[in-house]
């Protein structure tokens, strides 16, 4: 049995992670969950739960030091690009010095670390992307996302970073939403939503990232993965989609040039991962995008019955 660390668990990925592992679709791990605060997920016997903030480097060290993981999963960040765009010293903080501090215990303790990043890595001028192309980011959130990358390449313990693309899900306690979930609220409640239709990407569903994490885990895999949806649309498309799903009235979907939004990021105009690397050595699988909605609707209609 291989001891594994999640931190960030309470998210989105990290519940998911924590989902697929209590599935016993991945036996071979003992599971570490931490996140900051209380266990978001549900109390389990069948793993272990910290409160543990990634900044707080001597706390981190000493879960580290006690517990022994074998592998890491570093799922925590600070990932809301406006934010990182008006508080930029809270970003390096939380997304590059943190990862810096897990960095060099994962060395002394030759620990497989496996980081999140993104595809703001890149400046969105030549989407889709494969693992080998140059990133160049336009924004805080995606120069501290690749400062910590170049950190992590640099290591002398085993590392993966797995970059993905706008997720998407549902969380047991609903605690955090997503493009999917925020259009549908909206919509259902007939109010109006401004959309970008000049920015195009392709929307990952958590558990196809989730899996795609721990087979990396399982398998002992290093190097940079793209992992994301199959699907590429606009973020217009996406809403666009949503609405169709649900047979919500589009009229209220608002549609807009990214200039009008006035944004405090900058975001790149079209990114997408070429996947060939992941099918390849990861075996990955995504769902389509109308998959992956009509599993979140089959988890929203048993939350709404349990």
């Amino acid at each position: 049995m291989k001891r594994l660390l999640v931190t960030g668990s309470n998210g989105l990925l990290g519940q998911k992670i924590t989902d697929i592992l209590l599935q016993g679709q991945f036996p071979g791990f003992e599971y570490i969950a931490s996140s900051r605060g209380s266990d978001r997920f549900g109390t389990s016997s069948r793993y272990r739960y910290l409160d543990l903030d990634i900044t707080h480097h001597e706390q981190v060290a000493k879960a580290i030091e006690t517990y022994r993981p074998d592998i890491i999963i570093n799922t925590a960040a600070m990932p809301n690009v406006d934010a990182c765009e008006r508080e930029p010293e809270k970003s390096y903080e939380v997304n590059v010095v943190a990862v810096a501090h897990l960095i060099a215990v994962c060395e002394r303790k030759n620990i497989h670390l496996i980081h999140l990043s993104t595809d703001f890595v890149f400046d969105g001028e030549e989407g889709p992307y494969e693992e080998e192309d140059i990133p160049n980011p336009v924004n805080t959130y995606g120069k501290h996302k690749l400062a910590a990358e170049e950190l992590i390449q640099k290591a002398t313990c085993p590392w993966a970073i797995v970059r993905t693309i706008l997720v998407y899900g549902v969380l047991r306690d609903m605690s955090r939403s997503n493009i999917v979930l925020w259009a549908k609220d909206a919509l259902e409640n007939g109010q109006s939503i401004r959309v970008v239709n000049d920015q195009w990407r392709m929307p990952t569903l958590a558990e196809d990232l989730a899996k795609a994490c721990l087979t990396i885990a399982e398998r002992k895999a290093t190097g940079i993965y793209h992992i994301s949806g199959k699907d590429m649309f606009s973020i217009c498309e996406i809403v666009e989609a949503v609405a169709a799903y649900y047979r919500l009235d589009a009229s209220f979907i608002c549609k807009e040039k990214s200039e009008a939004l006035k944004q405090d990021a900058r975001r790149p105009k079209r990114t997408g991962f070429i996947l060939d690397k992941a099918y390849e050595r990861l075996d990955y699988v995504p769902h389509s995008f109308g998959e992956g909605l009509k599993l979140i609707d089959e988890q929203l209609a048993k939350l709404q019955s349990s």
